[in-house]
């Protein structure tokens, strides 16, 4: 029996790394923001490469529902989301064959890290409150806040999969270097940090201090990410 992960979070979340760490055990699949491109087609929104999205990736949320649901030959099937991509409107019953992990992030990372890929984020575009949402719709979850994985990587993975139910490996804690097959096209944009990097980064420092729309943006996501954090993984 497969057992299939998804992970729901909002950008610049240590999400990508994540996603490199589950593939680094060698018994998992793993599939990047599958309802991407879905998500720029029913609102819109100009992103980043939005064009290459949408070439590469398949825009109905349904078809691409049942692809992670659906039979794989590995025991863990690892799907990073990105929250603000669910839209309210789509079936969400695959929903219920998945165990639900929620990664977080202080909002001052979040949006100094954001807004100096994309000027302008507003809060929709950073998924502090669908977050919440889907937290709240299914009953809960497992929480791990990444600046706790940051500070110990060994310690905080070890007990997040116990959390999840499956056995912890050292294999975790390291990735070659250049990306992964499993990226999307977006990688190109998002992706340099991690794409050098081969493991997890040291502990964060102090908060970044922000000022203007980005403080508002800031204090505006403080609560969702607070609620969160409460029952976060320690």
């Amino acid at each position: 029996m497969t057992k299939r992960s998804a992970m729901w979070s909002g950008p610049r979340n240590l999400s990508t790394a994540m996603m490199y760490s589950f593939a680094a055990r060698g018994d998992c699949r793993v599939v990047d923001e599958p309802f991407y491109a879905a998500y720029l087609t029913q609102t819109g929104v100009d992103h980043p490469m939005r064009d290459d999205v949408l070439r590469t990736q398949d825009q109905d949320p349904d078809r691409v529902a049942e692809t992670l649901i659906s039979p794989v030959s590995e025991p863990i099937f690892y799907q990073k989301h990105m929250t603000h991509h669910m839209l309210d409107e789509w079936n969400t019953e695959w929903m219920t064959h998945v165990t639900h992990e929620f990664l977080i992030r202080h909002p001052a990372r979040v949006v100094a890290s954001y807004a100096r890929k994309r000027e302008a984020p507003v809060l929709d575009d950073l998924g502090f409150s669908q977050q919440v949402r889907i937290f709240d719709r299914f009953g809960g979850g497992i929480v791990v806040d990444s600046s706790d994985i940051r500070a110990d990587p060994a310690g905080m993975l070890q007990k997040f999969c116990k959390a999840v139910g499956i056995p912890w490996t050292k294999n975790m804690l390291s990735w070659p270097a250049g990306g992964h097959p499993a990226d999307g096209v977006w990688a190109a944009h998002w992706y340099n940090a991690v794409h050098a990097s081969t493991g997890f980064e040291g502990p964060e420092g102090a908060l970044p201090e922000l000022e203007g729309q980005y403080a508002d943006l800031v204090d505006a996501a403080m609560p969702y990410y607070e609620a969160l954090a409460a029952s976060k993984i320690t």
